[in-house]
């Protein structure tokens, strides 16, 4: 095999690549899409040993031979997302318009790190956070850069945040020298129910987790905001500094969405930069019934949201916007190899500023390609016609003698326990769950998450698939209660 079979731009590379694209969309519709179960059920350790070929052979096996291997051992056995029973996380079946953009941008490979390394990709993010910013009714201004999801998107933000702050407060350049020595006494505050990664982005800020206060929820698991005012007040009382409020647009569990107006007043009053990890619930501004649940974001110093949710597209893609695109000084910086300052005064567009990352995929192709072919109306119908099988869903678990509904859902996940009979204790249905949901991967027919509510081990279907159906659903309930009788017959002969 040459170098010339290897690489497009060559009569022989494109040919090769014809044919393996071909190969690997064969591959992925016969061994994925057209799957009849969700995954085969392999464990850990079953999946490891069908490893055993050297991973770098001394003689390749060729084009063929390699998607071959990799359709038998990895796609077939992967989780299956375009199943409809297929719902354990917030883990979507990706669209086709997406799914052709991903081959595009793949084999493009623009590095959105300079304009001359990626001219129209460059150019064209830009009008995708522009149109972003529209969506959410932010001012001009606004700003914003694609990211790899809400993880990053969060951190980038409490970074802003924090140093906006001690630049304010403290009059000191983090960026040129380090933390000063008041940041023992940054906070930030967020729900109990918010995302682990507000967290993880104060460990990684070297502020340590303890600099997040959480806040209680109200009966809809939202923030309460008497509770945030107390918190508020406690926190000045004590001699604390809040720099940043969270809220959440879309918890991971039970999908609910904080009061952002509430909290947008708030984080005025106290001088706080408000955050909205909308990762999840973002698409909602898509939609003409739904749109109102995100009333406030528009008021947001900077909010997340993911197109690997409820946009539908390939993982990853996700966007991170600025109220005010000059907040992005706080981290911006040049280099001479990559965006001379020359550049910036010569109107070059200049995107590595606004990234913690460096080498960037062109991932705002995915949405836009995807809006483009499906446009507003169509996309806001996918999104209300999922939550609305969340609603659906829910119903037909309240009227189950055999599943216990936790909460009625916000957006598309759905919390329930399996609780057969009568009388159970907590803890033994607990011990149920946990070992159904064990036996349930194993079983591959179905796959759901698991979760703790009140400390009771609880079972969670995410709701993502526009294709799934009700009696998809009833069927995935039909495998959780043949499952569960295997449980509780296996628990009875170990007891």
């Amino acid at each position: 095999m040459s170098a010339s079979d290897l690489f497009l731009g060559s009569e022989a590379g494109d040919a090769a690549y014809r044919e393996a694209m071909a190969r690997a969309t064969d591959a992925v519709v016969e061994t994925v899409a057209d799957r009849d179960e969700p995954y085969t059920g392999h464990s850990p350790q079953a999946l490891a040993e069908q490893f055993g070929a050297p991973v770098v052979p001394e003689d390749g096996v060729g084009p063929d031979a390699a998607i071959d291997e990799v359709a038998e051992t990895v796609l077939a056995r992967s989780v299956a997302t375009s199943n409809s029973r297929c719902s354990a996380h917030l883990q979507c079946p990706p669209m086709v318009p997406g799914l052709a953009a991903e081959a595009m941008l793949t084999a493009a490979n623009q590095s959105l790190d300079s304009f001359d390394q990626a001219p129209a990709a460059t150019v064209l993010e830009q009008r995708v956070v522009d149109a972003l910013c529209d969506l959410f009714d932010l001012p001009n201004g606004a700003d914003g850069v694609f990211t790899s999801g809400g993880t990053q998107s969060n951190f980038q933000a409490l970074l802003l945040a924090r140093d906006r702050y001690c630049h304010r407060a403290f009059g000191r350049d983090v960026q040129a020298d380090g933390l000063p020595s008041e940041a023992d006494s940054l906070r930030i505050v967020c729900s109990e129910t918010a995302h682990f990664t507000g967290k993880q982005a104060a460990h990684h800020l070297g502020l340590g987790e303890d600099a997040v206060v959480t806040v209680p929820t109200d009966e809809e698991r939202r923030m309460d905001v008497d509770a945030l005012d107390r918190t508020l007040a406690d926190l000045t009382d004590r001699g604390r500094r809040p720099f940043a409020l969270v809220g959440t647009a879309g918890t991971t569990d039970f999908g609910a969405v904080d009061p952002l107006a509430d909290l947008a007043d708030r984080a005025i009053e106290h001088d706080l930069w408000f955050h909205v990890d909308a990762a999840y619930g973002g698409a909602l501004a898509l939609t003409d019934d739904h749109a109102g649940m995100l009333s406030g974001i528009e008021r947001a110093d900077s909010l997340a949201v993911d197109f690997h949710k409820l946009f539908y597209q390939p993982i990853s893609c996700g966007a991170f916007l600025v109220r005010d695109g000059e907040d992005f000084r706080w981290m911006a910086r040049n280099a001479a190899y990559l965006n001379p300052e020359t550049h910036d005064e010569g109107g070059v567009p200049n995107l590595v500023a606004k990234s913690v990352q460096t080498t960037r995929r062109f991932d705002a192709l995915k949405p836009y390609v995807a809006f483009r072919a499906v446009g507003r109306e169509r996309f806001g119908a996918l999104v209300e016609s999922t939550l609305e099988l969340a609603d659906d869903a829910a119903a037909l678990l309240d009227d189950a003698e055999d599943f216990e509904l936790l909460s009625d859902p916000t957006l598309s996940t759905v919390v329930f326990r399996y609780r057969p009979r009568d009388g159970m204790t907590d803890e033994a249905v607990s011990r149920l769950n946990a070992d159904l949901r064990r036996r349930l991967l194993a079983d591959g027919r179905a796959i759901v998450a698991r979760t703790d509510v009140d400390d009771v081990t609880s079972l969670k279907v995410t709701l993502l698939n526009p294709t799934a159906t009700l009696d998809d659903v009833a069927a995935m309930l039909d495998v959780l209660r043949d499952c569960g009788r295997g449980t509780l017959t296996e628990q009875g002969a170990s007891a």
